[in-house]
């Protein structure tokens, strides 16, 4: 399960965060906190909940199943 939780989390950050370089906005645009941004950024042991998985799937117009798919689980 770490593994997994691993993963979507370096896709999150890979794929979306970073490549949007402002974590304030990222978060506005996902309905998450930015302090939950940081943790996706920052922290190599982020535990992320479904809620928030939820959320970004929702703002970026993802079912949850397609997001799963595209991370490789």
């Amino acid at each position: 399960m770490k593994i997994a939780n691993r993963k979507i989390v370096e896709f999150i950050r890979d794929k979306w965060v970073v490549p949007m370089n402002n974590n304030s906005q990222f978060a506005t645009e996902n309905n998450i906190d930015e302090k939950t941004v940081r943790r996706i950024r920052e922290d190599e042991n982020y535990q992320i909940s479904l809620i928030t998985i939820m959320r970004i799937c929702e703002a970026k117009n993802i079912k949850l199943s397609k997001f799963l798919e595209m991370v490789g689980l």
